[in-house]
């Protein structure tokens, strides 16, 4: 009889999975297929091509795929080159603490280019994708002008305290958070806009606002400070890089794939203003895909009419990871990265760069986006990026994040699930 397993059956999401099939006939031609639909209803599938090996067994991890959506031997391949079936769709996990994804493993005789309701399966099994580890509580923020949500290990603590960023699209993205929660760390997502009662759009950064959510997180008495973390995506890398350069108590940042210099939207904090760089929109290209290539509507930062929109990265006291996607196509975050490490202390930043990395450099287990629409945009917006390069440098930056965070703050407490 044909099974197909997944171990373990229940895990992070970020954790490696062993896929196998028994009961096969030597050298069988099967397609593996994974599924799973989203919290909107969207499906996402991956499949892939093997022969049974002599035992009539399947093992992704041991046998190369032939083809399908991806080739050769990569044992998390059916889970990091998910698809989703309608265009420009990304994969986010909204309800984290609440459910896992549940991924459908299915295996069918032979090559299955499509597969439809009237397919059966050899086999099929189930595995379940979770966002946050046993006991991780999730605790919403609403207190003064902040607005987000804390996720807190289980026990009394105290963690390390880490403040969760992402971009220009605004509102909640906790799925991060949840996982570096997973990993021992008492972590705030932060909203900065387009939530609850913040403002809808973005017209400043009001860097008091991000000091005042430093201030609340090391209060909370599960928190151990004296410093804390910040980890940033895109214009959430824009806004920690700041924090890093005028917050005393941010002394551990992660910028991915970000900017070194106030783009749009001008920088208040105190007694200080740093004016924008304008976007130029009229510079943007429509992709093959009719997707918005907004690489070109960012000036050369180099230009010297520009200096005082620089962000004082000379200010920062503490240490900065900055990640970088060579293939991103929202804007040239390498040279971004490299001019803010020209002006501070040599050993103040590290660079990660991973060539075919795009735009949205996410723990492993999200499958590269290099495409997809989101709010604000009438057109989608590509990202850049290609699979396999990408699912590489997701695995690899991801434990580096870790490690460098858990260097600057101290050792976090990591949960098995």
């Amino acid at each position: 009889m044909v099974e197909v397993t997944v171990t373990p059956q229940s895990s992070l999401a970020d954790r490696p999975v062993r896929v196998q099939v028994r009961g096969l006939s030597p050298s069988q031609l099967v397609t593996l297929r994974a599924s799973l639909t989203d919290e909107h209803g969207e499906c996402f599938q991956s499949r892939a091509f093997f022969h049974a090996d002599g035992a009539g067994e399947v093992d992704p991890g041991r046998h190369p795929a032939t083809g399908g959506s991806y080739a050769g031997v990569w044992p998390m391949g059916l889970f990091w080159f998910l698809q989703p079936d309608t265009l420009f769709r990304r994969l986010v996990k909204r309800d984290v603490a609440g459910s896992p994804f549940l991924v459908r493993l299915e295996v069918f005789d032979g090559l299955r280019l499509v597969t439809g309701p009237q397919d059966q399966p050899l086999a099929s099994c189930e595995a379940q994708r979770w966002y946050v580890g046993p006991g991780v509580q999730r605790v919403p923020i609403r207190e003064g002008r902040i607005r987000g949500a804390l996720f807190l290990p289980p026990g009394p603590g105290p963690f390390p305290g880490v403040i969760d960023l992402f971009g220009g699209a605004g509102g909640l993205i906790e799925f991060r958070a949840g996982l570096l929660a997973s990993r021992g760390f008492a972590v705030l997502a932060l909203a900065f806009f387009a939530y609850d009662d913040l403002p809808r759009a973005l017209t400043q950064l009001d860097l008091e606002y991000f000091e005042e959510a430093a201030e609340l997180l090391l209060r909370h008495p599960k928190v151990r400070g004296p410093g804390l973390g910040v980890v940033g995506v895109s214009k959430g890398a824009e806004v920690a890089l700041a924090m890093a350069a005028f917050l005393p108590q941010v002394v551990a940042t992660v910028w991915i794939n970000g900017t070194a210099f106030l783009h749009g939207n001008p920088l208040v904090y105190k007694d200080i203003r740093i004016p924008p760089i304008p976007y130029f929109t009229e510079r943007a290209i429509f992709t093959e895909m009719g997707a918005l290539d907004n690489s070109a509507i960012f000036a050369d930062p180099r230009d010297p009419a520009y200096s005082a929109s620089a962000i004082p990265t000379e200010k920062i006291r503490g240490k900065v990871l900055f990640v970088v996607g060579e293939a991103d196509r929202s804007f040239n975050s390498k040279l971004f990265a490299e001019l803010a490490m020209a002006r501070m202390p040599p050993e103040s930043g590290r660079l990660l760069s991973y060539p075919g990395a795009g735009h949205l450099i996410e723990p492993p287990g999200s499958p590269l986006c290099s495409v997809s629409s989101i709010r604000g945009t009438p057109r989608p917006v590509a990202w850049g990026g290609e699979a396999q390069a990408h699912a590489k440098a997701q695995e690899h930056s991801w434990q580096e994040i870790v490690r460098f965070l858990e260097l600057h703050l101290g050792p976090a407490a990591t949960m098995k699930l």
